[in-house]
């Protein structure tokens, strides 16, 4: 490759213009025709001529082979054939001459494997069927053979057919054949490939893959152990391919991706799982802004073309921004309802929990506005909300009515002077029968608690006929600025790093970090998409002794865990930064599917289990025996404890 770029560029060098002149012309034709899209050959190698879904009109007369299972027979007549390309109606053969045919092709249970010959015809004329690709044909049989019986399924492979999520997992060879799962992976890997192109083809990066095998890393998620032959002596499954990636840019690599395995023993949630994926990224000589545009540059290129075309550039906001309009770090835009400060309109109150709010540090009084809300949500809707709050934020929130003529209806509304209402009804832009939902507390606390209580008045409005989420829209946002450390919880005399330890201070704020790290903002980008996010990255500290000073005095992590890694940014260690895509969150979100389990070939439970293989499974001990560790089983008390405690028991 460097050969031949070389050649190009000493040729593009050269005085004469007219070699100048053929060698971009080529070298533009070359491009046009590595961008033209070849059909794949599906039918190469294999045991047919075409496959079920491809056939048309003009397939007339052709004799074809094909393979597929029967989805469906209808009075020993026709029989419909399904390939993972589509569906073709194959005639049985009813003359005694092809008697062996009709017996296979009558007797196959559904769902049977079976091979076929014969002729492309027309159908019959006002037989065709329009909502199918394949029609205005169908197959007239001349041979069949039976490649396998199929034993009574455990349910009917049809996507309307509904089963419970554990069946399609102890199943999920049988659920992959489903519609909805074959165009799920298979769009997945078409997004996959398009990423390749523009990564590498592109723009040059170079696909690495790194060790799964390494050591455990001090902060961040929990980590799988794996025991080694040495007694005591354990490794860790890799988070994330982080340090090695870092340390790809100090060897000089300048441009690393890869489709990265990673790992996290945390529970699993609609959007988690123990085993994921992610496209992984790490450039050299890099500032976030140029992160940020390679990344939308990879979307409009991946991006699939049944879907509307991505718009760069993303809009971007700051952490404090989003916290105080939405409640949180990941904000679905696809929607108003936005948290709206009114502080000063209520500072001569005379309701006592928004006088006690204010008269606090950093206490604030915020509010959102439900449109419609008086006639969507109900009675009990409002009790809900209210003992949300209480549960879990310990807020009260107020709940406020506007009536006609700008009257308010609230247990409070004689103390709501008339130009705090009116102030009001400008700030929220409120309209009749319109709710106001108003907290008063910290601002972190206040904001959190309207930011949830926005998306659950949003799902019970939706549940009810409201459109406010388009689901074809696709609204991404930056998310920048964040803080470089979080207190601890349950300890915030201490600081924890609210990215990851190896995340650059904002240049801006390198002076408070020796003063007041807690006020340091970070070089720490999010991808958000509807409100979920996708991605994460970062510029990373290039500097050993930077480094050192942020483990070993902020966090007071354990410094010899990370030696390498220190040693290696001592050793002329290149400006850095890169990003991660959460590849089966990005999918979920593409193809609307309820559950990232749905965007992966074989998933595991909210448990964490695989129903198919019932992995994880006991070992013998004589097979533990060689890396020195026996088990210690728990006691009765102790499983209660652990199953109350799981996120997945009705209580917890």
């Amino acid at each position: 490759m460097f050969c031949w770029l070389s050649r190009l560029y000493r040729g593009l060098s050269r005085p004469t213009r007219r070699t100048t002149q053929l060698i971009w012309g080529s070298f533009s034709r070359s491009l046009v025709l590595s961008s033209q899209r070849r059909i794949p050959e599906l039918s190469s190698f294999v045991a047919r001529t075409n496959t079920c879904g491809e056939l048309r009109s003009s397939h007339l007369g052709q004799e074809v082979t094909l393979c597929g299972w029967i989805q469906y027979r209808r009075q020993n007549i026709f029989l419909v054939l399904r390939d993972f390309h589509g569906l073709v109606q194959v005639i049985i053969p009813q003359d005694e001459s092809a008697a062996s045919v009709k017996k296979i092709l009558c007797e196959a249970p559904m769902e049977s494997v079976v091979q076929v010959s014969g002729t492309v015809i027309s159908r019959p004329p006002g037989q065709e069927n329009p909502k199918m690709p394949t029609g205005e044909i169908e197959i007239k049989v001349k041979t069949a053979k039976l490649l396998n019986s199929c034993k009574k399924l455990p349910f009917e492979i049809k996507d309307f057919v509904k089963k419970t999520e554990a069946l399609r997992l102890r199943y999920r060879y049988l659920d992959l054949r489903g519609v909805q799962m074959q165009y799920n992976l298979r769009l997945r890997s078409q997004m996959v490939m398009k990423m390749r192109e523009y990564l590498c083809n592109l723009h040059g990066f170079v696909d690495i893959e790194t060790p799964t095998l390494f050591k455990r890393t001090p902060g961040g998620a929990k980590e799988f152990v794996i025991p080694s032959r040495e007694p005591g002596k354990f490794y860790s499954l890799p988070q994330s391919p982080q340090q090695f990636k870092q340390l790809l840019m100090v060897g000089g690599l300048d441009r690393y991706f890869q489709v990265a395995r990673c790992y996290r023993d945390e529970g699993s949630r609609p959007d988690r799982q123990p085993e994921f994926t992610q496209i992984d990224i790490e450039m050299s000589f890099v500032e976030q802004t140029g992160i940020q545009s390679l990344i939308e540059g990879l979307l409009q290129y991946s991006w699939p073309s049944d879907k509307d075309p991505v718009v760069v550039p993303f809009p971007s906001m700051t952490f404090a921004e989003a916290l105080a309009s939405y409640g949180t770090d990941k904000p679905d835009t696809r929607f108003g309802m936005k948290i709206v400060d009114i502080s000063d309109m209520f500072r001569n109150t005379e309701v006592g929990f928004l006088q006690d709010a204010l008269s606090k540090p950093q206490g604030t009084i915020k509010a959102i506005c439900i449109p419609e809300g008086e006639k969507y949500l109900k009675r009990k809707d409002i009790e809900s909300i209210r003992k949300f709050a209480a549960d879990h934020f310990n807020q009260e929130v107020l709940p406020l009515f506007l009536k006609t003529n700008n009257n308010w209806n609230s247990p409070v509304a004689k103390f709501i002077m008339e130009e705090q209402g009116l102030g009001l009804i400008r700030l929220l832009e409120t309209q009749e029968e319109d709710v106001v939902l108003l907290t008063a507390g910290e601002h972190k606390k206040a904001c959190s608690l309207l930011g949830k209580l926005r998306l659950e008045c949003a799902d019970l409005l939706e549940a009810r006929g409201v459109v406010l989420r388009d689901p074809a829209l696709f609204s991404f946002l930056w998310v920048v600025d964040f803080p470089l450390f979080f207190p601890k919880e349950g300890n915030p005399e201490e600081l924890e790093t609210a990215h990851h330890p190896f995340t650059a201070p904002h240049p801006s704020d390198i002076h408070l970090l020796y003063t007041e790290p807690q006020k340091v903002r970070s070089q720490h980008y999010d991808l958000v998409l509807n409100g979920s996010e996708i991605g994460g990255g970062s510029i990373r500290i290039h500097d050993a002794e930077l480094q050192h000073y942020i483990l070993a005095t902020v966090l007071k992590e354990d410094v010899k865990l990370l030696s390498h890694l220190l040693q290696a940014l001592d050793y002329g260690a290149p400006p850095h930064g890169g990003i991660a895509i959460g590849l089966d969150r990005l999918m979920c979100l593409v193809t609307g599917a309820p559950s990232i389990r749905d965007v992966i070939a074989f998933p595991k439970s909210f448990q964490g289990h695989d129903l198919m293989s019932n992995a994880p499974d006991s070992i013998p001990p004589e097979e533990l025996k060689p890396y020195h560790i026996q088990v210690s089983w728990p006691t009765d008390s102790e499983i209660e404890k652990s199953s109350l405690n799981h996120p997945c028991h009705p209580e917890s």
